[in-house]
Formats: C-alpha cells, sequence, structure tokens
C-alpha cells in the first residue's frame, strides 16, 4: 500500500512511504530519509493495528501483553495471561487450559514475585528476553534467561503449552522455553532429569499453597547416582521412591499397568534424562502430572463426560509407599497385620520392636554370606529396591548378570534392569536392600547354602516326578481342559440355590457380573490392583471394558465372613441407595468366587486423611463437618428411612469412603444387621467388630443395637475433630483414650484444646464445641443416655441448647466422679466405695479393662496358670 503524509501544508511537502506486511512483520520503505521522529510513531501505530490483525498466540518486540490480555496457543488448548491463584490477591503470569473450568494453572513466570495490581505488562526484549515489568514503577518482576542473541525475537505460546522464545516466526530453534523452567505440573512433552548438554537439572517443585505459587517444599526429580530413579523428596529426604524405570514403567508405579491399554504411554530413559511423552488413546484427552502441596505424585485425566480431573495415579497410596517403611532386607505388603516381613534368611533386627510393629530398623541375616558357597532365591512380584548405591549394564543378558554377581562377594542381589521381551540389562547391589514392597519384577537375592536348603535335589525329585507323569498328563490333559471351560462358562448355582431355604437369585434385582470379566478388569487379581485387605478377603481396583472404574471385594476361601455373611452384605446393599452410602454395582458367584462389585470412590477412606500428617491438611473444618454431617445423614436412613432398620456394628474412619468432592459414604456391610418391625435390639455371643469402635454393651454382653452405632459414630466425630485415633492415642501417666481426654478437657472447660492444629485457623469454633458436644453425647456408657442419629442431624443443623454428657464409656478414672451425676445409683455408689475401702485398691470398671485387653485377644495374652490366664494391657 501506499501512504501519502502532509506534514507542512505550508510547504505542501509530501513525504511517500511504501508499507508492506511479510512473516508477521512490518516493512517500511521510505522514498525520503527526513522526518525520522514522524516515522516511528507512524511505525509504533501500525504495531497496534498488527497486534489486533494478526495470531493471538505470540507477541513480537513491537508488541506488549497488559493484564486482562491473554495469548491463546493453536487450536485453543492453552492460555496465557494475568490471574490470581485462589484467594490471593496477588497477579502472576500463568499458562492454563483455555476453556476449563476450574482454573487450572500448569506453568507461572513469577512465582515468587507477585504483582501488587493489574498494572503488569509482559514484552519481548531486542535481545530476545521476556520480561514482566510492574507499569508503575517500571521495575522488572521476573524476567526470562537468553542463551544467544536474536536478530528478530518473537515469543509464542505452542499448542503442547510451552512458551517459547525463537528468532522468527519459522524458527525450531529455541532460544528460550518455559519447559526447561517446570513448576508443578509435567505435561506430554515435557523434560524431567538432567541435561546432560546444558547440565541443567528439570524438576518438578510443588507449590506452596492453592493460593501461593511460590516453591514449596516438595520436590518430584530424578535421582542420578547409581542406576537413576524417580523419588519425591522434602529438602532433601525422600519421601517416596517411585524407582527406576524398567522399560514399561516406574518400578514403584505398579498401578500404571491399569490404565496402560486406556492410556499409551512412552518415556525415554537416555543418559540420566526422562523424556515424558505421554500419548492419550484420543487426540482430545487431556492429561498432567503434578507434585501436590501436600507432598504427593498425581497422574489425572479430564473427563468430558464429567468436566472434572479424574485421578488415574496417586501416590503415596498407603503405607507401603513411603521411602523404607519396613527397614532394610524386608518387604511391605498390604495387608492388616503385619504389614512388614523380613526376607528369607533374614529375621528382624530387634524382635522386640518388631512385634510393636516398629519396623523402621529393619531385618538382618541369619547366617552371614560365605562368597564361594553362596547362591540365589529367586523373588517375584516385587518393586526393586532403592538403586542409588547400585551398579548397572544395558546389554547383558540374566545369566551373564548372575554370573558377574556371583564373583564379586559384595554383590547381594541382581535383577534385569527391562523387563520387556523377556528381560535385559542387569542391575547389581553391594549393601542392604532398601525399600522393598509389593510390585511387578523379580528380584535375585544371595544367601548362604544353608538358608537355600537342598532345593538342587528337590528340583530333581520334581523333575523325575513330572517326568514319570508326563505321558499320562497329556492324555489327560484335553478332557480336563474341555470339562474346566465348561464349568467356567456354566456358572455355579447361585448359594440360595444351593439351599431350598433361600430365595432364587432373581430375588435380588441386582446385575450379575462373569467371572471372565472381574478376571480381566483386575487385571487377574493382580497384587498392583489391590487396595487393602480385610478379616473376610481382598478389595482390588479395576475398569471395565467401558472405562468404569470398579471396587472388588473377593471373599477368601477360607475366610471367616462366609456364605451367610456374603449372603447378608448382597441382601442389605441391594436394598439401600443412599448418597451417603458407598453404590453396589452387582456381584458374581461362580465356581469358589463370592465377589462384591462396588463403585470406586477416588479419594478412598477418611483414615487415610485425618492420621495422616501430610494429607489431614487437606480436609479443612469445613471438609470435615461435612464428612460428619454426610455419615449422620447415611446413618439415620440405615436406622429409619430404608426399607429395612439396618445396624451397620463395623462403623469406623476406615468404613467411610470419600468421593471425588470429599462426600462422605459408609461402606462395608459384611457385619451390618437388619432389625425387623419393633425390634430394637438384639444379641450375639460372637461379638465382631473394631477395637476402639465397639460399645462396651455389645463388648460385654453381646447386645447391640442403633446405640451401638451412635457410639461408634461418636468415636469418630471426636477423631475427627481431633485427627487422633481413639484405639492408639495415650495421655502419659493419666492412662486416658481419646474419649478420656476429651471427657477431662470437657470439663476443664478447655475443649477447643481438643481441635486438629492443622485446623485450627480454619475452624469454626461454635460448630467445633458443637460436635465435640455431640460426640460426647453419642459415646456416654449406658446406651439409653446417647441420642439417636435422628437426634443428631437436628443438633448439628440446628443451635438448640445441647443436654450435658454424662461419662463416657472405657473412662478409666470413674472412681474419681462417683459424686457427680453419672447415672450411677446411691447403692451402687456406696458399695463400690466400701469395696474399695476394705481393698485398699483402685477397683475397675470390666468395659474398661476389656478394652484395655483389646477384648481378651490371644495377641495380648502373656500366660496361663492353674487360676487362669495373664492378658497384657495397653494405656
Amino acid at each position: 500500500m501506499f501512504l501519502c503524509l502532509n506534514t507542512n501544508p505550508l510547504k505542501s511537502v509530501l513525504y511517500y512511504f511504501f508499507l508492506y506486511f511479510s512473516e508477521n512483520k512490518l516493512f517500511i520503505i521510505k522514498k525520503k530519509m527526513e522526518k525520522l521522529k514522524m516515522l516511528w510513531s507512524w511505525s509504533f501505530l501500525f504495531s497496534l493495528i498488527l497486534r489486533t490483525s494478526t495470531s493471538l498466540d505470540n507477541i513480537t518486540v513491537f508488541q506488549s501483553l497488559s493484564d486482562g490480555e491473554t495469548l491463546i496457543s493453536h487450536e485453543g488448548i492453552f492460555e496465557l495471561g494475568f490471574f490470581s491463584p485462589g484467594n490471593s490477591k496477588g497477579r502472576y503470569v500463568g499458562i492454563w487450559y483455555h476453556n476449563m473450568s476450574p482454573l487450572t494453572v500448569v506453568w507461572v513466570a513469577n512465582r515468587e514475585t507477585a504483582l501488587n495490581d493489574t498494572s503488569g505488562v509482559l514484552k519481548v526484549t531486542h535481545q530476545g528476553l521476556v520480561l514482566l515489568v510492574n507499569g508503575t514503577s517500571s521495575s522488572t518482576v521476573w524476567s526470562s534467561t537468553m542463551s544467544s542473541k536474536a536478530e528478530n525475537p518473537v515469543a509464542q505460546l505452542l499448542v503442547s503449552g510451552n512458551l517459547v522464545v525463537k528468532d522468527g516466526h519459522s524458527g525450531e530453534h529455541f532460544l528460550w522455553q518455559s519447559f526447561d523452567f517446570l513448576g508443578d505440573t509435567l505435561l506430554p512433552g515435557s523434560k524431567i532429569g538432567w541435561d546432560p548438554v546444558t547440565g541443567r537439572e528439570r524438576t518438578l517443585t510443588s507449590s506452596k499453597s492453592a493460593d501461593d505459587p511460590g516453591h514449596g517444599d516438595f520436590k518430584f526429580r530424578i535421582d542420578p547416582r547409581g542406576y537413576p530413579q524417580a523419588v519425591l523428596t522434602n529438602g532433601t529426604v525422600i519421601m517416596v521412591r517411585v524407582g527406576p524405570w524398567n522399560g514399561l514403567m516406574f518400578s514403584g508405579a505398579t498401578i500404571y499397568l491399569r490404565y496402560s491399554k486406556l492410556l499409551p504411554t512412552d518415556y525415554d530413559f537416555i543418559d540420566k534424562e526422562l523424556i515424558c511423552k505421554l500419548q492419550p488413546l484420543h487426540a482430545y484427552s487431556v492429561i498432567r502430572s503434578v507434585v501436590t502441596p501436600w507432598g504427593g505424585v498425581q497422574l489425572l485425566h479430564w473427563s468430558r463426560q464429567t468436566s472434572s480431573w479424574e485421578t488415574l495415579l496417586s501416590l503415596p497410596e498407603g503405607e507401603c509407599d513411603k521411602y523404607a517403611h519396613c527397614g532394610a532386607n524386608s518387604v511391605c505388603r498390604v495387608t492388616p497385620a503385619p504389614i512388614c516381613t523380613c526376607l528369607e534368611g533374614f529375621v528382624p533386627k530387634y524382635s522386640r520392636k518388631w512385634k510393636d510393629m516398629y519396623w523402621s530398623d529393619g531385618c538382618v541375616r541369619i547366617t552371614p554370606l560365605s562368597c564361594s558357597k553362596d547362591g540365589f532365591k529367586k523373588h517375584s512380584g516385587v518393586v526393586l529396591p532403592d538403586t542409588s548405591t547400585s551398579w548397572h549394564n544395558m546389554t547383558m543378558n540374566l545369566q551373564e548378570c548372575e554370573d558377574l554377581c556371583r564373583k564379586n562377594c559384595s554383590c547381594t542381589a541382581y535383577s534385569n534392569l527391562d523387563v520387556r521381551g523377556g528381560g535385559s540389562g542387569c542391575i547389581l547391589w553391594f549393601h542392604d536392600l532398601i525399600d522393598m514392597r509389593q510390585g511387578g519384577q523379580d528380584l535375585y537375592i544371595r544367601l548362604p547354602m544353608s538358608e537355600l536348603g537342598d532345593e538342587s535335589n528337590k528340583k530333581k525329585l520334581v523333575g523325575m516326578i513330572v517326568g514319570s507323569m508326563l505321558f499320562f498328563m497329556s492324555m489327560m490333559f484335553g478332557l480336563v481342559l474341555c470339562l474346566w471351560r465348561k464349568k467356567l462358562e456354566e456358572p455355579e448355582i447361585f448359594w440360595w440355590k444351593q439351599r431350598a431355604h433361600e430365595r432364587e437369585k432373581d430375588d435380588m434385582d441386582l446385575p450379575m457380573f462373569d467371572l471372565s470379566t472381574i478376571v480381566y478388569a483386575t487385571n487377574y487379581f493382580s497384587s498392583e490392583n489391590k487396595l487393602g485387605e480385610g478379616g473376610f478377603g481382598s478389595v482390588y481396583k479395576g475398569a471395565l471394558e467401558n472405562g468404569t472404574e470398579i471396587a472388588v471385594k473377593r471373599l477368601s476361601i477360607d475366610s471367616e465372613q462366609g456364605l451367610d455373611e456374603f449372603k447378608n452384605e448382597v441382601q442389605l446393599i441391594a436394598k439401600l441407595q443412599h448418597r451417603n452410602l458407598v453404590k453396589l454395582l452387582g456381584c458374581c458367584i461362580q465356581r469358589k468366587e463370592k465377589l462384591l462389585i462396588y463403585e470406586l470412590v477416588p479419594n478412598r477412606s477418611l483414615d487415610t486423611f485425618i492420621f495422616d500428617d501430610s494429607r489431614r491438611k487437606l480436609l479443612d473444618w469445613a471438609k470435615r463437618f461435612q464428612i460428619i454431617s454426610g455419615t449422620a445423614r447415611g446413618l439415620v436412613y440405615l436406622h429409619q428411612d430404608s426399607r429395612l432398620r439396618v445396624i451397620h456394628r463395623d462403623l469406623k474412619t476406615s468404613n467411610i469412603l470419600l468421593d471425588k468432592d470429599m462426600n462422605a459414604k459408609i461402606s462395608d456391610f459384611g457385619l451390618a444387621r437388619a432389625f425387623a418391625g419393633d425390634q430394637t435390639e438384639a444379641r450375639t455371643k460372637r461379638v465382631m467388630g473394631t477395637y476402639g469402635y465397639i460399645s462396651p454393651e455389645y463388648a460385654v454382653r453381646g447386645s447391640f443395637s442403633m446405640k451401638s452405632d451412635v457410639f461408634a459414630f461418636g468415636v469418630i466425630v471426636l477423631e475427627i475433630v481431633s485427627g487422633k485415633k481413639n484405639r492408639e492415642f495415650c495421655v502419659p501417666h493419666q492412662s486416658l483414650n481419646l474419649l478420656g481426654h476429651a471427657w477431662e478437657l470437657w470439663n476443664e472447660e478447655r475443649p477447643l484444646e481438643l481441635v486438629d492444629e492443622s485446623v485450627r485457623d480454619s475452624v469454626i469454633e461454635v460448630e467445633a464445641l458443637r460436635c465435640i458436644h455431640i460426640g460426647l453425647l453419642c459415646v456416654q456408657g449406658r446406651p439409653e443416655d446417647r441420642p439417636n442419629m435422628s437426634s443428631v442431624v437436628r443438633m448439628l443443623e440446628d443451635d438448640k441448647p445441647l443436654p450435658n454428657p454424662r461419662l463416657p464409656a472405657f473412662y478409666s478414672h470413674q472412681e474419681e466422679s462417683m459424686g457427680r451425676d453419672d447415672g450411677v445409683s446411691a447403692n451402687e455408689q456406696w458399695a463400690h466405695k466400701r469395696e474399695k475401702d476394705d481393698m485398699d485398691l483402685p477397683i475397675f470398671d470390666l468395659s474398661t479393662v476389656v478394652y484395655a485387653t483389646n477384648y481378651f485377644s490371644s495377641d495380648n495374652k502373656l500366660g496361663e496358670g492353674g487360676f487362669g490366664s495373664v492378658y497384657k494391657i495397653s494405656c
């Protein structure tokens, strides 16, 4: 185009310019060199025109980005601009997902220095630096670095979410990129690890909080020592060891296998550099990995069905994920007790501590190694030990690896590096084996021959037996296989068909799953999918073919629950539908398997939050009060609003699951009982439940009612408020449990001291006081003194005065309270006092002793003599 400027009308002097655009640049060719100042004025004017007429994913040296303006990447996935996190009023420059709610920020420029107002301006200098400038003071708030100068620098937001500086619009060489300076989020295409060229370490660093994106305490990084492995650290202390890369995944992140078909992933591990290449099944899938402020690592994907982030992987998931939880030369297993077991050929270093479940000292060898007379014991299904002091070779095979380890007397174990294609590579350990847990790899541990036994002779004997039977087996194999397949295809008749007096399965009104479907969904009930284990069996995670996530309760063959309890749980839950109860999707009884299929509740159980030093911070007071109220409403439904009057009998924090919004869902109805008609109480000779939550009348007399659940609810309320376990709480020199401690604080008018320190900044004191008051009312010793759950819900919702609580159950100082109005008759008080005076010895209540000895459990039994048994007690 041609432009004519009349700068001096009196002289009618005309200046001619030729302007054109190319590659998003403005070129001006002027006929004369005069009036330079006016030329730049017009250049600036056309740069503004250019800003509105070109792509919105980049800025040049002639442009800037003010607060309120944004850059949007090609295809509209990411957006760059100014934002305020959480409740903060500070302004930050960051990158987030475009058109996604809530705002999800993946990178922040000025993490440590916030702007106090909206005057901030982002611009690019002629040297190729990206600057964030305070528009009020003109001071630089944040600046990128520069590796080399550029003639025509351009800052561009790429479709990957990477902010880059390059020379010109078409250049592929980046002078600077945000992917080299990670925040708390890893995106597909970004890298973590050591860059062998620049020597720079790329790590993920948590934010301080949801309101402060500054550098927090936790880092996810690649530890380059020995064979590199991924770790989560707090300062220099390893908190979680995700493990080395084994060709398919991180050794310690075996739960990832559940999503390997839905979420193909490629990691290149080259010279201490880990290149993350997450490859979603669909091009429109959105995934990210993040280090949380409370010390966790999560892999999340965006669900378009629910318009929310769903967690694919979260570490730590349990005690075994904590680094070196079981000490040296032991394996951490996801079982109730004991959770730690010594390796074969090893014994606990301190047996007394080990029995008391203090495992951190680990295990030691029974017999010292003798080098030339040693052998190797194969351990399958483990996560490889800490590799920070190991040696590795990428090309050796397993036999060469064994030979090398055998020749080195200091070598304590060996394994393959890469599990693909039958295994390859070699890794050797030379010291104690640290941080082993259930996983998916084989490890060969060096042991003296005396510890291995005569395994070679056993193998020969087995070989001879197998050889002699091979012909017979080959003849019978076809017939057996045919019969087995037919048996598998025809599900066994449900237990109520096996017994004439039981209902038909159609009465269940519940979907029936085929065994093969559940086997495939749980990866053949693999240990990687195991969520936990209880007295009646194990619980596994799974995913159906349609992507629905499920939790499968698998009743063990020798379970104490048996068919009666299984029938009970199925019949009860099939008829119970409430938002505060876990949802049963179906069941399966085929061959000897008895399975219950539930919805998978993503945040697992309440106890994993309130009793964990890091995760408890996620439950502020509002969420805790929400959980208390939700649990109460669920119990009201069970006790009076459902078709059956149901007594749970095993209510505890581990049976309260939390959904993605931290709503409470009561689970595990294996011990539940239904009352018919006007029945309000029942008795049993078989007291079952969990120590710390069982009411005194149930523990002593076997009597249970709705008030038994009320007692357990009261314990849970006090545990939620305090963040302490009732069954482990102890006040030194006072022999008080949590209930007694709460009672003492209440009487001393110091009840708020019971509130968990992690929520004292967010607690609403009136609500906390009311919850403590309600909790004490629910744990009163006499069931008739406890309120019903309908009354509890009303107490939580209004502010009417509440009755004074009486002595809680299992209160060990009852003899000091005989003068109080605790419901004890005058005759009982006089008799109690007379016996005490005659004996000159404290008199304990039976329920207190039952509680202290864990119901006279065999684990507490010290010995037995002619007059009876002796049990130890805990505080």
